[in-house]
């Protein structure tokens, strides 16, 4: 097996600029057959959270299913959607209440073929002690936070089920490497971050115990990260589809069934990644993916709870109601476990 290509999110449209990339794009793959170059965005960075897909590529899953796969470091739902949209990659995951705004804000011609996670990982960490410790006391505070992050863009969603004012929680524009300093700092009240962020903010804070808001707490309906790719891909490789992502799945079920063996494949891609920190989020990650009494086929979603989620989201008018029917955000057909209709 050759080795596979990892690069950045930057660098993936120069990457991909002259030879371009979609479903039937093939080219000559390990043992001589061939594979299908595919192009692969983690939802945002390489944390622990993301190894699932490594896993998949370590172990050959991938190449098993007939891919060649670049694996891309990706900067947020938003931007992932933007990416594949645009055709600069093939598939990536991303929040799935963030997909469902900006799907029908934007109607990018994406569908969402499976999910990662099947509770919400979105929430806001502060430090004990703080004055934070319930959805009440954020009223007045300041959060920081990437602009156009999944758990700011989802804040007024959480916030009208917390029954508090959106309006009065100010989100400060900050880059992801400088949340842990402005919260032991005191600069901030607190940060968003999803709810398997806690060991490495721990670690980032030397210690001192977070506090942390999830908001699946108040949505328990809510899926966090899925899989999604551009419709054409969809429409027309449809077995594609089914083959990148049982590939992809095995590796996420490997990486929480062994999380320590999944973060040292992690950091032999990305050795700059704390192997311990990784393990300690996957492990945090396992009920997310796997809930107790789950007993779907792994990546399941339900037709009537994305109902549910629409909504809920139109009830807070976080998108207009009947701006999209369920049909357009899942390709329910595609979905592990689901059919069509």
């Amino acid at each position: 097996m050759r080795p596979r290509r990892l690069v950045t999110a930057l660098a993936v449209t120069a990457a991909l600029v002259a030879g371009g990339c979609g479903g039937s794009k093939s080219a000559s793959g390990g043992g001589g057959g061939k594979k299908e170059n595919v192009t692969y965005l983690t939802s945002f960075g390489t944390f622990g959270r993301e190894a699932y897909a490594y896993v998949a590529l370590e172990k050959g899953y991938f190449a098993e299913a007939g891919f060649d796969v670049t694996i891309a470091v990706g900067s947020g739902t938003v931007d992932d959607m933007k990416m594949v949209a645009g055709g600069r990659a093939d598939y990536s995951v991303g929040d799935f209440t963030t997909y469902a705004i900006t799907s029908a804000k934007e109607q990018f011609p994406l569908t969402v073929v499976g999910a990662i996670h099947q509770r919400s990982l979105a929430g806001i960490m502060a430090l004990e002690g703080s004055g934070i410790g319930k959805p009440g006391d954020l009223v007045g505070k300041k959060i920081a936070d990437q602009p156009g992050s999944t758990n700011q863009v989802m804040f007024p969603v959480y916030a009208k089920a917390a029954g508090i004012p959106a309006d009065k929680v100010e989100f400060v524009p900050s880059a992801p490497t400088a949340l842990p300093q402005l919260l032991v700092s005191g600069q901030v009240d607190g940060i968003g971050q999803f709810a398997v962020g806690k060991p490495l903010i721990e670690k980032a804070t030397k210690g001192k115990k977070v506090v942390v808001l999830r908001y699946g707490d108040l949505l328990p309906d809510l899926y966090s990260n899925t899989l999604f790719t551009r419709k054409d891909i969809a429409d027309k490789h449809p077995e594609q589809v089914k083959r990148f992502s049982a590939a992809l799945l095995k590796g996420l079920a490997d990486a929480v069934a062994d999380p320590e063996a999944a973060a040292r494949i992690l950091k032999k891609y990305n050795p700059t990644q704390d192997a311990e920190v990784a393990a300690a989020e996957l492990r945090l990650m396992a009920d997310y993916v796997k809930p107790p009494g789950f007993t779907e086929p792994l990546g399941s979603m339900d037709r009537n709870r994305v109902s549910t989620i629409v909504r809920i989201l139109e009830d807070s008018k976080a998108i207009k109601k009947d701006a999209f029917g369920i049909n357009d955000y899942v390709s329910f057909g595609l979905v592990p476990g689901g059919s069509a209709s």
